[in-house]
């Protein structure tokens, strides 16, 4: 275990010996040692961090490096449960849990889920990072990057060849290897489009070295590919759904929450039917707008609040971006909503720069769109909101359908969620916390939960002079939350069908069908994490509420706002406790 002190730990690190105890000292000298480590554990993911010294190593990903991983995580296992947690300061004891969590979620992932056997998107998506981690952002001169560059891309036979080695066919899913074929054609268009066009800069010696790393990449990644094709995929034969068992446990470590599964489903099929009925009040107002000599019954049937829904939605679907500007529209929403927000004083702005991208090739097929922030030890790097576009073997009517789904209040709604006040914004102020460890570990109901949050506080606080519908538009992107958590479980554990699932999208969640279906490949692809944006939005609600009674009338938004994003991003839990003064939740080993 190797040790690595930035300023702000050590900034900690002389608090702490200042107010803390021996298992204080301990923990903070474990943490260091743990992100120091983490170029042990993945070169690559550490470059993503900001963590620069293993810049021109790539991941080994065979058996023997599994081993290795697996027993660096038992030494930190046990060295963790020698301190006494309850010992440390609030802030220690918090970090402790999320490291203890960390540490039992990899190693359950190592020997129980065994992604690395069925999963190929694994060795994609961290090849591709490698890459793009070097490339995207200036942390450093472009010359030693492409340096590190031409390093990484000379071991990727080896770890292409590793991934083979690893991977068993008859465990991996048709979807999964159907999409690796899709995403291992765009490690290529990084090299082109990230790596080439900057050669220039580099003498003549390293110049012809990154050009023989690149043909030597592309030959490994051309020969990947007919692997995929011609004995991957005919081979696939994995069931995508990974059953109870495996899902309660992942869901559990996803959470760190007291819902179980079926609580979680339970919560979810009850505000199912409660946002549903929102939605028909809303719309009643727009629909007398529309019609004002419309007569509503007292108790409609469901038929009739369905049909009035969708008339009151085709009014939002004519307002459509074209087909190949919704990264430009995108950006002019990031100024407005930013605009809002420092007019109406909602939480402090950070300024660190942020870009709006195509979103690169080897990560699409999965989302529409996400927030790549720069890693916690990049300070001042850029946060870029990647852009799928859309698939140029689309017909007519499949693009019709994408921007009726993806309508100009739709975009309004996703860049608040993908930029300001949601993840952009949380994740500049998360990484401005001192706890290296916290920024690093971060949780997914906390971050998926605040940005789903800060959609419909948007609209409260009255955003586009409270337009009835961007109202109904956003009620109807958190039934999309609601939607994705019954579907993660019901896909998973109980068997759920594609048209099972493409119904309750559709008529259920009033959306179109290339929503829906683009969903369904991702519940096949991914598992647990569709659950993340409705239980971490009903946490922050939660914890919204609460304090609002505890503050009485000294609770404004602002100090609200500002004291939440203050803690990093730990589970919900945890923040809950630190700003009502209650105790630190604690696992149970």
């Amino acid at each position: 275990m190797k040790q690595l002190l930035t300023i702000p730990a050590l900034f900690l690190l002389a608090c702490n010996a200042l107010a803390g105890s021996a298992d204080d000292e301990a923990f903070e000298k474990l943490t260091f040692e743990y992100i120091g480590d983490l170029t042990n554990f993945s070169p690559a993911n550490a470059t993503l961090i900001g963590d620069h010294s293993a810049d021109s190593r790539l991941d080994n990903v065979d058996a023997a490096a599994r081993a290795r991983r697996r027993d660096l995580y038992e030494d930190y296992k046990a060295a963790l449960a020698a301190i006494d947690r309850n010992d440390l300061t609030r802030a220690n004891q918090i970090d402790a849990e999320i490291l203890h969590d960390e540490i039992e979620s990899r190693l359950w992932s190592l020997n129980t889920l065994q992604e690395w056997a069925w999963n190929p998107l694994v060795y994609i998506n961290l090849s591709g990072r490698s890459i793009y981690g070097l490339v995207a952002r200036d942390f450093a001169p472009i010359r030693s990057r492409l340096v590190s560059t031409a390093s990484r891309l000379e071991q990727l036979p080896r770890f292409l060849e590793q991934a083979r080695g690893s991977l068993q066919p008859e465990r991996v899913p048709k979807i999964h290897a159907e999409t690796a074929i899709k995403q291992n054609r765009g490690l290529v268009s990084i090299i082109e489009s990230m790596v080439v066009p900057e050669m220039d800069v580099l003498p003549s010696g390293e110049r012809n070295r990154l050009d023989a790393a690149i043909k030597l990449a592309k030959d490994a990644i051309s020969k990947h590919q007919t692997w995929l094709e011609e004995e991957l995929l005919p081979r696939a034969a994995g069931d995508f759904r990974i059953g109870a068992e495996l899902y309660d446990a992942k869901l559990a470590f996803a959470l760190i929450s007291p819902m179980s599964r079926r609580d979680v489903r339970a919560r979810a099929e009850s505000e199912y039917q409660s946002v549903r009925n929102k939605m028909y009040e809303i719309v009643r107002q727009i629909y007398a707008e529309m019609h004002p000599l419309t007569a509503f019954p007292d108790d409609p049937a469901e038929p009739y609040k369905q049909a009035i829904v969708r008339t009151a939605l085709e009014k939002a679907y004519q307002q459509l971006p074209p087909r190949d500007g919704i990264v430009a529209v995108a950006r002019q929403y990031l100024q407005q909503a930013t605009d809002f927000v420092i007019e109406h004083n909602i939480v402090a702005m950070p300024d660190d720069p942020v870009e709006i991208i195509i979103m690169p090739e080897f990560q699409r097929g999965v989302a529409l769109a996400y927030l790549d922030p720069p890693g916690p030890l990049d300070k001042g790097q850029k946060s870029f909101y990647a852009v799928d576009p859309l698939p140029e073997d689309w017909t007519d009517e499949q693009v019709t359908s994408f921007l009726r789904e993806y309508n100009l209040l739709s975009i309004q709604d996703l860049t608040i969620h993908e930029g300001v006040p949601g993840h952009y914004l949380q994740i500049a102020h998360s990484n401005r916390y001192p706890s290296t460890l916290r920024s690093v570990l971060w949780s997914g109901p906390f971050v998926e939960g605040w940005a789903v949050y800060a959609e419909r506080m948007m609209i409260d606080e009255g955003y586009l002079d409270r337009d009835p519908l961007m109202r109904l538009i956003n009620l109807k992107w958190y039934l999309r939350a609601v939607t994705n958590a019954i579907i993660d479980s019901a896909i998973h554990v109980d068997g759920m069908t594609r048209d099972q699932a493409m119904k309750l999208m559709i008529e259920g969640g009033f959306q179109e069908e290339r929503e829906a279906a683009g969903k369904w490949i991702r519940a096949q692809l991914t598992s647990a994490q569709l659950s993340t944006y409705f239980v971490g939005y009903q946490e922050h609600i939660e914890m919204r509420g609460a304090v609002e009674r505890a503050w009485g009338d000294e609770f404004t938004l602002r100090r609200y706002h500002d004291q939440v994003l203050s803690y990093g991003s730990p589970p919900v839990r945890f923040v809950r406790a630190l700003m009502l003064g209650e105790d630190i939740p604690q696992s149970v080993d």
